[in-house]
């Protein structure tokens, strides 16, 4: 298999594993890093609301099976690479499920925040599927294709100004939350291991 290497073994080694990423998002350090501008700059400790997520989150038994059976292919996936910054609340849907993931395929998972003190504007989260010898697999972005987050927020309301619109800004916000507190929130986080598994299978088996 041809493939490109993103990262060296020292490089991926220096990542984080998920407890240790969870537990660096209430430090100090983190906190005083900039956060979205949607949340006023200023970062919360959202390490709790991530470990209950992880607690949650659960593989359906088919697709733990699934990603066991790539894992055992011949340069099957060996190594996940994210890239996460845990104001984003699609890093706080999908990170916790993504390690789960790692954990029930046996795959070794490093975590890297994106930003430095300053907010940059990449996608996260990024999440690179990795063999054993570092040849990228297959890379995810931020949500799955079912969920339409631009067209959501547009029914929801998203202020075009928010410093014209400041209640109908904190009345978005308000029905954003709700809606993450909803089964969809779930659902979206198992189809983006759905999507991840399938990708994965193309990859491996079908060479696309």
């Amino acid at each position: 298999m041809q493939a490109a290497r993103v990262v060296t073994a020292q490089r991926f080694a220096q990542g984080m594993t998920f407890d240790e990423y969870v537990a660096y998002t209430g430090t100090p350090e983190n906190l005083a890093r900039e956060a979205g501008w949607w949340l006023g700059t200023t970062r919360h400790d959202f390490s709790g609301l991530l470990r209950t997520r992880y607690e949650l989150c659960r593989l359906s038994e088919a697709q733990g099976a699934a990603i066991r059976w790539l894992a055992a292919l011949p340069d099957g996936p060996a190594r996940l690479l994210g890239i996460s910054e845990e104001w984003s609340s699609d890093c706080r849907r999908d990170v916790p499920m993504v390690a789960r993931l790692a954990e029930a395929g046996g795959l070794e998972l490093r975590i890297f925040p994106r930003d430095g003190q300053k907010q940059t504007f990449q996608t996260v989260p990024t999440v690179v599927f990795l063999t054993k010898a570092f040849e990228v697999l297959y890379t995810y972005f931020e949500f799955p294709a079912i969920y339409r987050k631009t067209e959501l927020a547009r029914r929801l309301g998203v202020p075009a100004s928010r410093e014209n619109r400041e209640k109908e800004w904190e009345r978005f916000i308000r029905d954003w939350g709700a809606l993450q507190e909803s089964p969809f929130w779930q659902v979206w986080t198992s189809a983006a291991v759905d999507e991840i598994l399938s990708a994965l299978l193309e990859r491996l088996v079908v060479g696309s």
